[in-house]
């Protein structure tokens, strides 16, 4: 697991990373960002911008000031609907021509499950979410954009949200949020659905790489034993909520405190969005049931 404290890359220089693949770290350093968004230029002439990040002037004028003379931005490429990663998009684009291409708006990709708790009034937390965001192209599963001298294949890698696009270069791949080294992933409802999540970790196992380089934090330079470490990690969790269902059930707060007894308070609400996906998540699987439509309060017990 990556150490915290050995990722210092420079605010808002770009770094060369691997063959046509540059870094650009913007400055939004939070508890849920890390040292901040890294924003990925690629190629060598005409440029595709991962993940602008947000909206911040300085970040912009960081991406523009490290286009060479013989340079242009010709793609615009969002990995998901957050704060932290789509809402420079749109002015990037107004500035360079540049069209902005992502699987679909804020809510594209979205659960049925989901899209219920949503409905409820039910907020993510964590980021915030860019409900402004549009795409001006939408992007398939799958689907190859082709650039001067670059290709990348668009994965469909729902999870940490529902729009959640990674972007497979050669032998890396861009990974966003799904899959990070300093953290393991949020997966907060109704943003995040960890029955998602797993599917999606499951399907970068079959797809061998060289290397991850995610939305926050340094690169993944062991992309199999991450993967491994993120669902054994899943799999430890549900393994201890389903042993505290099975005394008398409960809701979400006190499934948490049995199960986190030794969190500081501050990170009490984070734990219990943790707790809840999970629950979800066996909800779905129909492992366990509750009276009550899906919520925090609600009495869960094993089926």
């Amino acid at each position: 697991m990556q150490a915290p404290d050995d990722f210092n890359a420079p605010v808002g220089v770009a770094e060369q990373l691997d063959d046509g693949l540059r870094r650009i770290l913007a400055p939004n350093p939070s508890p849920m960002t890390y040292r901040g968004t890294n924003t990925y230029l690629i190629g060598d002439r005409d440029l595709a911008v991962v993940d602008p990040g947000p909206d911040s002037e300085a970040h912009l004028q960081a991406i523009l000031a490290a286009l060479h003379p013989d340079q242009r931005i010709s793609h615009i490429l969002v990995t998901h609907a957050h704060l932290d990663h789509s809402p420079l998009a749109r002015r990037l684009g107004q500035i360079t021509d540049a069209p902005v291409l992502a699987y679909g708006d804020y809510r594209a990709g979205q659960s049925a499950v989901m899209a219920e708790l949503a409905a409820a009034g039910l907020a993510g937390g964590g980021e915030g979410v860019d409900n402004r965001f549009t795409p001006d192209q939408t992007v398939a599963d799958g689907e190859v954009i082709k650039g001067d001298g670059w290709s990348l294949e668009a994965l469909w890698t729902p999870g940490h949200f529902g729009n959640h696009l990674s972007f497979a270069k050669d032998d890396v791949i861009l990974t966003g949020d799904l899959v990070m080294g300093w953290a393991s992933s949020l997966v907060s409802p109704p943003d995040g659905d960890l029955t998602d999540f797993m599917r999606s970790c499951e399907m970068l196992q079959n797809r061998p790489a060289r290397r991850f380089h995610a939305g926050h934090g340094a690169p993944v330079d062991a992309p199999a034993e991450r993967l491994d470490w993120l669902i054994a990690h899943r799999r430890q969790r549900e393994t201890q909520i389903l042993e505290a269902l099975s005394q008398k059930g409960g809701t979400v707060s006190a499934l948490t405190q049995v199960i986190y007894t030794e969190v500081p308070p501050a990170l009490i609400p984070a734990a219990e969005r943790n707790v809840f996906a999970h629950l979800v998540d066996l909800y779905v699987k129909n492992i366990v049931i509750c009276s009550d439509p899906l919520s925090f309060k609600t009495h869960f017990d094993l089926r």
